[in-house]
């Protein structure tokens, strides 16, 4: 039965889709919760007047780039290219560290304006703005952060030969993760910063 339904997916792809599936029902909660704090609040800040509309949006670009590297990765792979999987492994990788930086510096550019966890300084600005903001970027920074450390991971294991001769499904997983990490990004992007 699990064959007929599942195809040919491995117990580590079906695990990865649970996983998935469950951190996709997290960020719902997070987003839905942000949605009701935004729409009980009588005053609620332009996101374009205190967020980096045009940084994140680069940063969002970047994502998606590093989405597209990732499919080229797991080609690669399957095709038993070594030095081609670890090219673009190495490009996503890129990506992630990247898009961390770019969310560093709007952390740091928001905190000066006085825009923290807990307080927000402009006045009209309340407090669940920074802090859904903080919370919901923050949980994905946090899976950007993790899908990092896990490809630098693979990366390794890659470049030491444990994926050659058709063993590449950990790669395929990691691409999971990945996509799933860029397409929740678009949905916080849309939400947060542009609705």
């Amino acid at each position: 039965m699990t064959d007929e339904f599942f195809g040919t997916a491995s117990d580590g792809k079906i695990g990865m889709w649970i996983f998935l599936l469950a951190d996709a029902m997290s960020f719902a909660g997070l987003l839905l919760g942000y949605g009701i704090l935004r729409a009980g609040q009588p005053v609620w800040p332009l996101p374009s007047d205190h967020l980096g509309i045009p940084l994140t949006a680069a940063l969002t670009f970047l994502l998606i780039c590093s989405s597209v590297t990732m499919v080229f990765a797991v080609q690669a792979a399957m095709a038993d290219n070594k030095r081609r999987t670890l090219q673009f492994l190495g490009l996503t990788i890129l990506g992630g560290i990247g898009f961390l930086c770019g969310q560093y510096v709007e952390y740091a550019e928001l905190i000066h304006e006085g825009i923290t966890l807990s307080a927000c300084a402009p006045v009209g600005c309340p407090s669940q703005f920074a802090s859904t903001f903080f919370v919901v970027t923050g949980f994905h920074g946090l899976h950007v952060f993790s899908g990092v450390v896990y490809m630098i991971c693979i990366f390794v294991a890659t470049a030491r030969g444990k994926y050659e001769g058709g063993h590449y499904d950990k790669i395929e997983i990691l691409g999971l993760f990945w996509h799933f990490v860029d397409l929740v990004w678009i949905l916080v992007f849309t939400f947060v910063y542009l609705l």
